[in-house]
């Protein structure tokens, strides 16, 4: 593979740009670099198209997104960037961080632009995560898409990558819709929601609906607007390593297809939008020993490969032991399910193994996996931790699926007032009818639940929780009891009590390969790997360790995605330096570092990464 000229020789393929991986991320780019008139190629690894962005809830958090602007708000950027500095503490650059805030909304309006498929809207009321720190949004800036008939893809329906958890037929909510009908027992809104549900699966049945939301509306909106503009897509493509000239510069990638090897030139780029290592669990419980069990909601063939074949060519890496936390529950099939409006529930609070609270339960998931996680190293046994609630949360709240309502026979979801027999006998959840027993049956101090009982109801009678602070926020609020003057707090009542194993779920890794503010990758000096670029669980998050918002995964993976792409339009097609440089900012000013490259003979990396996905 040594030797190809720069004219093409040796290239069983060329183009302008290379996008490997098919998410949020590598679609927004791929739509970029068409727009700027560069010929373009996506591969995929799977079958399938989508990655993680498929699996996701499809939410994009994007301040002053056209969506907010339509609605007369505007926020300001330097205090949003502020923000972002004060959540993630100085592990990120300013220049990333306000490069993101700059483009984010340029992205989107780019794209409804782009096709009608792109439609965005914003329904206030979601709270960023840390809404009282100087810069956050009690209204949010989470952006959606409204739901799509997958019909109108064509033959390309078969392909959409479907969630790991089928709904019934029918059987689809919209982001605002999930708050209501978690709400079914508490108000009328909340019963029009579960009618609308009923509805929804009669049409399924009768018109042969197949409509679907969030992260599949997303991808299935960006995979109509490729075809608008003939930009292809090949599936079962793994990419096998980068190419690199002499000087290290990446000019293509190894790819297989059909069971042969494909060597394809990139004129201006590579950009790898590849997904994390979530299911890489040898490396995962290296960079991070407290995890050693495949709790992920991610893409199954997310194993890293694009970290990997950017480490080959000298890329560095940064946050590796971290992921975008989300607390679950797993089922004895394997199956994991949400641990979301449950810890905002009022009458509950959760204890690890000393049986003490620990947390606000109704903290941000990644606060929450923090916590299990900085909890575990003390040596007490917070993963798993449990979740303690009564009868009258059974009756009154969604847990865990489970329908608050009368015995519905052929019911597609738990219904009736007993929890179901297989979730007692699997040992996910616990029934007891006094404290003693309970800690008994969950290994935990008796003396030690008691108390956090007693200390628990104290608080929840008083209307304010002194130890943790729960309800004070108004994302605690969002998914609270609306009737109660403090929506997260409520005493425990009569038993029986009830207790649901929760485990350190994640939606994904969130560390990867170290990039710039320009998506451009970097070696460990900072210096630039010119012609290599990544997007979303590939590289580090912009993110840090924090999470501003629903929706701070899918937001900067389309952002950074469309800045790798307008950046490869800006390059020449031989690397050499990009004239008149600059970042974000009204000023213009700044050259970004480590632009220089030239161009020369090929040679490629010495191991085969696997895959791109």
């Amino acid at each position: 593979m040594a030797g190809a000229e720069d004219s093409g020789a040796g290239y069983d393929e060329t183009v302008d740009v290379l996008v490997v991986g098919s998410g949020g991320g590598g679609m927004s780019a791929a739509l970029k670099a068409d727009a700027e008139g560069l010929e373009v190629l996506i591969v995929e690894k799977g079958a399938k198209y989508g990655g993680s962005t498929a699996l996701s809830g499809g939410g994009i958090w994007v301040p002053n997104a056209p969506a907010q602007r339509r609605a007369d708000v505007e926020l300001d950027p330097d205090k949003v960037v502020e923000y972002l500095k004060t959540i993630t503490g100085g592990l990120v650059t300013e220049q990333r961080l306000r490069m993101y805030v700059e483009k984010a909304p340029e992205m989107m309006a780019f794209l409804e632009e782009r096709s009608d498929w792109m439609q965005f809207v914003w329904k206030p009321g979601y709270a960023d995560y840390y809404p009282e720190l100087g810069g956050g949004s009690g209204q949010g800036s989470t952006i959606n898409v409204p739901p799509i008939d997958t019909r109108v893809l064509g033959p390309e329906e078969n392909e959409l990558l479907e969630p790991l958890a089928l709904a019934p037929k029918g059987i689809w909510l919209g982001p605002m819709d999930l708050r209501l009908f978690y709400q079914v027992r508490q108000n009328w809104r909340g019963k029009a929601v579960l009618l609308k549900l009923i509805w929804r699966m009669v049409r399924a049945r009768v018109f042969g609906d197949r409509i679907v939301t969030i992260g599949q509306s997303l991808v299935a909106r960006l995979r109509l607007a490729l075809k608008e503009r003939d930009i292809r897509l090949r599936l079962d493509t793994p990419m096998q390593s980068l190419l690199t000239d002499p000087d290290g510069r990446v000019t293509g990638a190894v790819v297989e297809h059909d069971g042969a090897q494909i060597r394809i030139r990139a004129r201006r780029g590579v950009i790898l939008a590849t997904g994390g290592f979530e299911r890489d669990m040898d490396r995962r419980r290296a960079e991070l020993p407290e995890i050693d069990t495949d709790w992920s909601f991610g893409n199954p063939l997310n194993v890293g490969d694009g970290i990997r074949a950017g480490e080959k060519v000298g890329a560095a890496t940064d946050l590796m032991d971290e992921s975008w936390w989300f607390p679950a529950v797993q089922w004895p099939d394997g199956r994991m399910q949400f641990m979301l409006n449950e810890r905002m529930m009022p009458a509950q609070f959760i204890v690890n193994g000393a049986g003490e609270r620990f947390i606000n339960e109704a903290a941000p998931y990644m606060d929450f996996g923090h916590a299990m996680i900085e909890g575990q190293r003390t040596g007490t046994t917070h993963i798993p931790c449990w979740l303690i609630t009564d009868q009258r949360s059974w009756h009154r709240y969604v847990i865990c699926g489970h329908l608050p309502i009368p015995k519905v026979p052929f019911a597609p979801v738990p219904t009736g007032g007993k929890v179901p027999r297989a979730w007692l006998e699997s040992g996910v959840v616990v029934e007891a009818g006094s404290w003693d027993e309970l800690a008994r049956k969950i290994d935990v101090p008796a003396d030690a639940l008691k108390a956090t009982a007693e200390r628990f109801g104290e608080l929840a009678r008083k209307g304010h929780d002194d130890d943790f602070g729960r309800g004070d926020s108004v994302y605690d609020n969002y998914y609270g009891d609306p009737t109660l003057p403090n929506p997260n707090l409520y005493p425990i009542g009569t038993p029986p009590y009830y207790a649901f194993r929760i485990v350190l779920g994640d939606l994904g890794t969130s560390g990867g390969l170290r990039t710039d503010e320009y998506a451009r990758v970097l070696r460990a000096d900072d210096t630039v790997i010119d012609g290599l670029y990544a997007t979303g669980n590939a590289s580090a998050a912009v993110m840090g360790r924090s999470y501003a918002g629903a929706g701070a995964t899918i937001g900067p993976a389309m952002t950074f995605g469309y800045i790798a792409a307008q950046h490869c339009a800006r390059r020449e097609a031989s690397g050499n330096r990009i004239a008149g440089e600059t970042g974000p900012g009204p000023s213009g000013n700044g050259t970004a570092p480590g632009e220089a490259g030239t161009a020369g003979a090929e040679t490629t990396t010495n191991e085969s990464t696997g895959g791109n996905r």
